[in-house]
């Protein structure tokens, strides 16, 4: 089958393509240019199944040559030895997979440490796990140096602290003094050997995870336009905002004041909600109850008139919102879909104790 990219990102001509995909089904060169050959045709389009198709090369063996053979590259710009570039062309290309994680400083020091010790997969993916957590550490641990064998040493020296089972922590004592690269790394592997005391575990504790289960637990933001009285000038001067992704994020390219509705249906039904602020006293219909300030929501796309609905008008170079028993023959600004009420708090000044509040 033969499938020509559908978009071209490197300038590689067809016929070079072509020799690229020659060269990989005969194998020609070693995995280093393998990788290469991969990687360029990937970067001209081609997809991974269509090497696989005209190489024999799978999509999973593509992607672990293109890594190691640029982890390779990377060793090309430190000093390694020679030595080790040929041990890795071995080839080794799974081993040299392992130190992807790892910066270039860090690959070129654990690429010779894994030689001279002559590593295997496992050993190898372990000690590119402790160099990159020992990197992390803001001061070194205390006799150890900055040395991939001392990262490794640090990490069995910790893990043989907690082992009661002595044939453990013999085994992992061993190991500490196989990669240690200090004296001092090697004193403190020694010195287990005669302290048995046991340093418990410490787990770190579980991240406060939490789930959106329902669309009423995720708050919609809406524009504020005010506290009433407000002119049409100031609901005209808001413009619409987009909520992006599974959070509602919203991106502001001008300033603006907005607010927090639940996720209720309604709310999210809106195309173009707005909020305002008022008193109950200025609702053509009063609450019961003694007056507060609620928030009105308008949804500025329903500008038809309906009888069993609220809407927002101009009166007198002021908006009011409004009900009306026939068709009013007048713009309609937007339709009252809700109106907010304010949590009820018992006692004011114990805002911060959870139960003194009350729906």
């Amino acid at each position: 089958m033969n499938e020509k990219p559908e978009e071209t990102s490197t300038n590689l001509k067809e016929e070079e393509a072509a020799e690229l995909l020659r060269s990989l089904l005969h194998k020609q060169g070693n995995w280093v240019d393998w990788g290469k050959a991969c990687y360029a045709l990937q970067k001209a389009g081609y997809s991974s199944q269509t090497i696989f198709e005209q190489t024999g090369f799978q999509g999973s063996q593509q992607n672990l040559i293109i890594v190691a053979s640029q982890v390779y590259e990377s060793l090309l710009n430190e000093e390694v030895s020679a030595e080790t570039l040929t041990y890795y062309q071995g080839p080794r290309s799974d081993i040299l997979y392992e130190f992807r994680i790892l910066n270039q400083q860090q690959r070129a020091s654990v690429a010779e440490l894994a030689r001279e010790k002559k590593l295997d997969l496992d050993e190898s993916r372990e000690l590119a796990k402790a160099v990159q957590t020992y990197d992390r550490f803001p001061q070194l641990p205390a006799g150890f140096e900055k040395h991939p064998g001392d990262a490794m040493a640090y990490q069995c020296w910790k893990a043989a602290r907690q082992k009661k089972d002595l044939q453990a922590r013999s085994r992992l004592i061993a190991k500490g003094l196989k990669f240690a690269y200090s004296s001092g790394a090697r004193e403190a592997l020694e010195k287990l050997l005669l302290d048995f005391t046991v340093v418990s575990t410490r787990t770190a504790p579980l991240m406060p995870v939490y789930r959106l289960e329902q669309e009423t637990e995720l708050a919609r933001i809406i524009p504020l336009v005010g506290v009433l009285p407000l002119t049409v000038e100031a609901l005209a001067a808001l413009t619409p905002i987009v909520a992006e992704g599974p959070f509602q994020i919203v991106r502001l390219d001008h300033q603006a004041t907005m607010v927090p509705i639940p996720g209720w249906q309604v709310i999210l039904k809106a195309q173009e909600p707005v909020a305002i602020l008022c008193s109950s006293e200025q609702l053509p219909k009063p609450l019961p109850g003694k007056a507060e300030e609620v928030l009105v929501v308008v949804e500025r796309n329903l500008i038809e008139w309906d009888v069993n609905n609220y809407y927002l008008i101009e009166q007198e170079g002021n908006l009011v919102f409004q009900w009306f028993e026939e068709d009013p023959n007048i713009p309609l600004l937007g339709q009252v879909i809700l109106v907010m009420k304010p949590k009820k708090i018992f006692d004011e000044n114990n805002l911060l104790e959870p139960w003194q509040m009350d729906d």
